[in-house]
Order: structure tokens, then sequence, then C-alpha cells
């Protein structure tokens, strides 16, 4: 598939970019059609590309946001769980899903027929590999858009969405990222406190993401006779580099993401890591644990401990160590602050993944558009430089990682290809690119 792949950047232009990107924006003017809707007596267009789980479940999310959306149109690369998503949508939300057959699209270029289907937004919700491709797509049509985390799966779609958040910007339109937790009431009250000095300097945060294994790789003798190479990779995307990213990019980066939010969304220098795989992967090519360390300024450091095997002991916690005290997230419990005051959110609680959709068509309606991409595109590329640093066991800059030229996407596609499956990283054998 196509991508743009800009010039080299340096960490330091890539961050004066990035603060460019997180000024107010104006208010735009109202742009024909219903982009910038501003009374619910405008109906809002919605499609859905990527009809699994979690984009079934945006788009049911999209649909209960505001009185006036429908959803019009979806694409899959396959028909099953296409059929399957606008069933379930149709039974939860009866007239308000009005898919017809012929805004049915599956395919490779499903994506671009829903994009050009008189949509006004687009929720991108396909495997991450294909997310900088769509991305650009959709924000070259005019379209508000939902983008699921991760948005690439290498340097160079790390690139291209940075291009497409600028472009984005430069039309008005919204970008809300799929990096839930920055939508959710706690975290947000937690983080606020963090940065306003609760618990002084932060001097390191350790985050965690050990759980079970999220989609398993069956062997080869499963595999239907006559499924080529690139369908039979489709199907079991988790399990392949270049469609999810690996583990620590594609179910990780929440945990990786809470570390950039503690450190005010400022990158790391640079990052050192082991991993490795030790379950059974059939033809698979991602770890199952890694952990990196996060170097930044004055000796600061964050640890990122991954881990998808079965029957061990599961976590999902950050810790945070300031000078004046110390902060917590236990799990999904209230967080916990012990520094010149304690304290602990007693808040009200919601929805992440609903505040994300009622925040995006709020934007719409009211002409003042979220552009998330630049942290968002921070957090992916810091998880892509810690798997990095752990397939190579080398230690790897931003800057070097931000400039990499392996391309793990290929740039054209099609269903008869020959599409071989590169060996899993060895650190000390593979290289750097």
């Amino acid at each position: 598939m196509k991508a743009s792949h800009p010039s080299p950047t340096t960490r330091r232009e890539f961050i004066k970019t990035s603060a460019a990107l997180t000024t107010a924006f104006a208010a735009p003017a109202i742009l024909p059609g219903n982009l910038f809707a501003n009374t619910n007596s405008d109906t809002l267009r919605v499609g859905l590309v990527g009809c699994g789980g979690r984009g079934s479940g945006a788009a049911d999310q999209a649909l209960k946001a505001d009185p006036n959306v429908v959803l019009t149109a979806l694409g899959d690369a396959f028909p099953e769980p296409l059929q399957d998503s606008l069933r379930n949508l149709k039974k939860a939300h009866g007239d308000k899903v009005k898919v017809t057959p012929d805004k049915c699209f599956s395919g490779l270029d499903a994506y671009q027929k829903v994009i050009d289907s008189g949509v006004d937004v687009v929720l991108l919700a396909a495997p991450p590999g294909f997310r900088p491709v769509h991305l650009a797509a959709a924000v070259k049509a005019g379209k508000h858009v939902f983008c699921e985390k991760p948005v690439a799966t290498d340097a160079p779609g790390v690139r291209s969405v940075l291009e497409s958040t600028k472009l984005a910007k430069e039309k008005k339109l919204s970008l809300v990222a799929g990096l839930c937790w920055r939508y959710e009431s706690a975290r947000r009250e937690f983080y606020k406190r963090i940065h306003d000095g609760a618990i002084g300097d932060i001097r390191a945060v350790y985050a965690t993401y050990y759980t079970g294994p999220v989609k398993p790789m069956p062997p080869a003798s499963k595999r239907p006779a006559g499924m080529g190479d690139l369908e039979w990779q489709m199907r079991n995307w988790y399990n392949f580099v270049w469609l999810s990213g690996d583990g620590l990019v594609e179910q990780a980066v929440h945990s990786v993401d809470k570390i950039a939010w503690a450190m005010k969304d400022e990158m790391p220098l640079k990052a050192m890591a082991v991993g490795g795989r030790q379950t059974p992967n059939h033809e698979g090519n991602i770890y199952d644990h890694m952990f990196i360390v996060y170097e930044y300024p004055n000796d600061v450091r964050a640890f990122m401990g991954q881990r998808q095997i079965s029957n061990c002991a599961n976590e999902n916690s950050d810790y945070l160590m300031g000078a004046e005290g110390t902060a917590r997230i236990p799990g999904w419990q209230a967080p916990v602050i012990r520094g010149r005051q304690t304290w602990r959110y007693q808040g009200p609680k919601n929805d992440m993944y609903q505040q994300e959709h009622d925040e995006l068509f709020a934007s719409i309606r009211s002409g003042k558009p979220i552009n998330d991409g630049v942290w968002m595109t921070h957090s992916t590329m810091m998880g892509i430089m810690g798997r990095m640093a752990a397939y190579t066991g080398q230690e790897v800059s931003w800057e070097d990682a931000l400039n990499s030229k392996e391309t793990l996407v290929p740039e054209k596609l099609d269903w008869t290809m020959k599409l071989d499956i590169p060996p899993m990283a060895v650190a000390g054998l593979t290289k750097f690119v």
C-alpha cells in the first residue's frame, strides 16, 4: 500500500512541529455540506472501516453520541465481519443504521469506497498496518476521523500520520484518537494533579501490561485450501508485525501512552529493552513479552513491562515516583496520590469509550475541532521505538527510531501475491534499519 514518506526528521524538528500543532485552533468557517453542522437539524453520516469487535463498538458509541447521527456505510476486507456488524448494529440502533446493500463494501479498497460514499465522519478500526493509508485518504477527502490505536506499525507510517495530522489541522477537521484513557475522568484528574506538582518532579514511571494472549496463531494445517498468503495473514493479523506492530504496540500502547501523558508528552531520548517469545506461535513473528527502559533528560527513567502469556500473574497498573511523593493507578481502580497531600479520586465515573465519541461529535457540532494527532503519534512511536530496541538488542535513540527506513507494510497488496513471513526477530542478530 502506498504511503507518504516525508523526509527524515530530527527530534528537535519533530517536537517543534508537534508544539505548533498543539496550539489552539481558530474557529472555522462553516464548510459546504455537514462538516461543521451547527445544530442537530443537520444529520451527520458515519462510515465504519474495519468491522471487527472494536470497530463495531466504535460505531455503537458514535450512534449514541448524538441524536442526529446515522450510519450509512460499512467497509471491511472480508464480507463476514461486515454482515455480523451490520446485523448487530441494526438490532441495537434500528433506524439509525441506514446502510443499504450498495453501501456495504468488502475488499482491499473498501476503505476508499466508504470514504467516497458521502459520509461526514469516518471511524478507522482496520488492523493498524493499514492505518496510515486509511487516515491519509480520509483527511485528504475532508472527513472528520475517529482513529483507533495504534496509528502505524513502522516509522514511515508514523511520519505519514504526522503529515495527515498537519493536513487535518489545516482543513479544520476533528481527529480523535482511540487511546481511550485520555478520555477517562479519573485519569484526567489524576494526571492534571501530577502535572500541577502533586508529587514534585517525576523521577521514574513504571507501567505494567501483563495479561493473557490476544489472538493465538493457528497452525498452518488449519489454513484452508486455496487461501492466499495475504488473506491468511490478514485473518490472523494480530500475529504479524507488519499488521499489528506486536503486542507492545497494539495492546500495551495504552500503558506507553500513560507514560507519555505523565511526562507531559515529552519524548524519551533513547530506549533499551529485552524481550522474546516463550510460547509457540506457529507462523507468527511477534514476541509475547518485552521490558523497555526509556531514558529522559536529567536521569529520569520510565519502565514498561509487557507480557501476554497464559497462566501467569496479570496486572495493568501505573506507578509514578516523584521528588515529593508517589502516585499509582492500580488497574481499573481509583488513582491514588501520596505527596504533599494524600488524594484518591472520588468523582464521577464515565465510559471513556463513549466519551471519545461524545467529544468528537460535540466538536463537529460546535465547529471547534479536536486534533489528537500529535500525542497519539508520539505514543505510537514510543511503542515502536521500544519494539525496535527489543528486537535488535541495541540502544535506540528517538532520532534513529523516528527516521528509521524499515518499511514493514508492503507498498502494493493483492490477494494472489506471494507474501513471505519474515522470521521472528533475534536480539543481537536482527539489524536496526
